[in-house]
Formats: C-alpha cells, sequence, structure tokens
C-alpha cells in the first residue's frame, strides 16, 4: 500500500512539473481565464454610454426639414459636430447616454461599412423624406432604428417610458452569466487537453511504453494524470473565482456543497471522455483533431459566452444535453440563481454516469504499447 502511495505521487509529481515547465500552459490555464473575465466583463458591464454608427446618406443638397430639426434641436438632444459634416447626437435616457455617430457616406460606401461592420443602418435623407436601411434580422439594427426615428419624430424612446425600471439584483449582470460559462469551459479544456492530448502525445513520444514497462501499476498511472489535473483545476477555479469577487463583485449564492459536486461530476465526466479519445490515439495531429471535434462545437453552442437560447428552438433540447451545458448551467444555476443539490442532482448524475461509462470503454479499450 504504501509503495503505491509513492508511485502515485511520484507519477502526480511528474505531471505538475510538466504544467510549471510550460509557459503556454501556465497561459492558457491562469492568464488567459482571467483576461476573458476581464475583457468581457468590462465591455459588457461598463457602458454608461451606448455608442451606435450610422451611415448617413445625403441625396441632395437640402436636408429634410424633420431631420434638420432634430439635428438642431437643443430641447432634450445635444449635438456635437464632429469633423467635416459628421455630426453626434447625444440622447440622454434614464440607463445613460444614447449617442447616434452619423457618418456621411454614399451608398454604396454606405453598404460597405454594414459589411465590415463599422455601421448597423443606412439612413438616406431624401429631403422630402427618410428612408433606413438595415438588415431586419439584426437585433442592433432593429433597435437602431426604433430608436432613431423615435427620436427624430419627436417620439418618446421606448425604454424611457415611466413603466421602465432598472434590474440591478445580483445575478443579472453579463459578468455573472459569464463567469460559470468560464468555468465549466476551463474544466472542459483542462481534462480534455491536460489529461486526452498528454496521454496521446506520451504514446506517439513512444514513452508509454517505457513506463508501462518499468515496475508501474497501469492504474497509478491513469489515476495520476486525474488527480493532477483536477488539483490543477481546482486551483485555477479558485483564482478566477476570488479575481471575479474582487474585481466585479460576484458572489456565490447557491449551496457550495452543490458547486463542489457539479465540479466534481463535470471533472469525472470530461476525464472519462479524454480517456476514451486518447485510448487508441497514437498520433498528436489526430489527438489534437479529435479534441477540437469535440470542444469547439460545445464551446459555441453551449451557453459559455451568450445565451444558447438564440439559436432556433427545435436545436435548444439537443444543446441542453450535451455535457459542457449541463455543466454550465448547473454552476450558473448555483452561483447566481441560489439552486442546491436537490436541483442539480440529475445533471450530478447524468455526468457522473457519461464519465463512469467512457472510462470503463476507454480503459477496456487502451492501447498501451
Amino acid at each position: 500500500m504504501k509503495h503505491n502511495l509513492q508511485s502515485l505521487w511520484q507519477l502526480i509529481s511528474i505531471n505538475y512539473k510538466e504544467f510549471v515547465r510550460e509557459p503556454g500552459i501556465l497561459f492558457w490555464s491562469l492568464v488567459f481565464p482571467l483576461a476573458m473575465a476581464w475583457v468581457l466583463g468590462i465591455a459588457f458591464s461598463k457602458k454608461t454610454e451606448i455608442i451606435q454608427h450610422i451611415a448617413y446618406v445625403k441625396s441632395n443638397e437640402k436636408t429634410n426639414s424633420r431631420l434638420a430639426e432634430f439635428l438642431e434641436s437643443s430641447t432634450h438632444i445635444s449635438r456635437e459636430r464632429l469633423s467635416g459634416a459628421e455630426y453626434k447626437v447625444i440622447i440622454p435616457t434614464k440607463m445613460g447616454k444614447l449617442s447616434f455617430h452619423l457618418i456621411p457616406a454614399t451608398m454604396d460606401s454606405a453598404v460597405l461599412m454594414i459589411k465590415r461592420g463599422q455601421a448597423t443602418l443606412v439612413l438616406q435623407d431624401n429631403t422630402d423624406s427618410l428612408f433606413y436601411y438595415f438588415d431586419p434580422q439584426s437585433a442592433d439594427a432593429r433597435f437602431n432604428y426604433v430608436a432613431l426615428s423615435s427620436a427624430i419624430n419627436h417620439e418618446p424612446i421606448i425604454y424611457d417610458s415611466a413603466s421602465v425600471k432598472t434590474l440591478s439584483q445580483l445575478g443579472t449582470r453579463y459578468i455573472d452569466f459569464l463567469i460559470p460559462g468560464l468555468l465549466a469551459l476551463g474544466i472542459m479544456n483542462d481534462f480534455l487537453w491536460g489529461i486526452g492530448y498528454g496521454l496521446i502525445e506520451t504514446r506517439s513520444k513512444k514513452l508509454l511504453r517505457r513506463m508501462v514497462a518499468a515496475p508501474m501499476k497501469k492504474s497509478l498511472f491513469i489515476l495520476s494524470h486525474f488527480f493532477a489535473r483536477i488539483t490543477l483545476a481546482v486551483f485555477e477555479a479558485v483564482v478566477l473565482l476570488v479575481f471575479s469577487w474582487i474585481y466585479f463583485r460576484t458572489q456565490i449564492q447557491g449551496s457550495i456543497t452543490a458547486l463542489i459536486l457539479v465540479f466534481l461530476a463535470g471533472s469525472f465526466c470530461f476525464s472519462g471522455i479524454s480517456i476514451l479519445i486518447a485510448s487508441r490515439t497514437s498520433s498528436s495531429r489526430i489527438g489534437n483533431s479529435l479534441i477540437n471535434v469535440i470542444t469547439m462545437p460545445m464551446m459555441i453552442l453551449s451557453g459559455i459566452f451568450f445565451s444558447y437560447h438564440n439559436f432556433p428552438d427545435f436545436i435548444i433540447p439537443v444543446i441542453q444535453k450535451l455535457p459542457l451545458t449541463m455543466l454550465a448551467d448547473s454552476i450558473r444555476s448555483i452561483m447566481i440563481e441560489g439552486s442546491g443539490l436537490l436541483e442539480n442532482l440529475t445533471e450530478i448524475l447524468f455526468l457522473s454516469g457519461l464519465g463512469t461509462v467512457c472510462f470503463i470503454i476507454g480503459i477496456r479499450i487502451y492501447k498501451w504499447y
């Protein structure tokens, strides 16, 4: 027993040393998640002024009367003259300032601005009428059309109604949505890349054959990868949670016990998948492709950076059954909805069961030579 523990610790220490000696691994595991949380949190959480760029096409020398009155108005709208013929119209609202930057353009250059993402809407001034060109499937373009046309026609902007109240409860910010997603994404990447790719690379370099030839139990070799990776995953998660609490004041509103069990279930699930991926693969190129085939779709579909409810309704039930989706939804429900163990028991059992099945199959077909 003592010999087995010593062997296990030696194998775990090897994994730690490999982790520390690779600056790239340290960056992607620690620095990158913090940078993502900081950049996206700042970008979506601290906008007191919404700036919208509008391509302004003037067909005649004379400006439309409604638009001219709008640009010259000083009662509710302050206008800042920019270089050339550009206008920046600033409209104060309850939720902050709404600014429209009207950039002069021809119709061809306006369309090019739309294609490049430099503007979301084209405003064409024809003296006797105003035309709005935009993609009706774009939520930003629809919002700009409603807000700009309402302001030009001296109509109250929809969200300035007296019935609109600002929502400020804990868990309603974008950063509160993002941090649980980053935690789930970190677990998936830690195990699929840390264990799966690591085992594939060991086999491709013929190191696995040497280790099996040594007086070492095969089970200890697999366990060492799991224990090393889960301790590193816990460390990375704690660093991210502490950073988000200090900088953004995020909180865990639900059960800590439930969060730990969900974390362990997700870790076991993706470790089992990683063992299955690495069970027969001898080429690091093939391994890299296999891991990307699994991680990339889930990274896009599973609601890490934005809600998967933006996808068509018919595909949402499929998305909700993905392991990363279940993990992210469970962590999110605990952290920002205040849920407990019973509410997440189904997800815990499913993730643990999937990990067990993949682990058993992977071990049975594992190629040690």
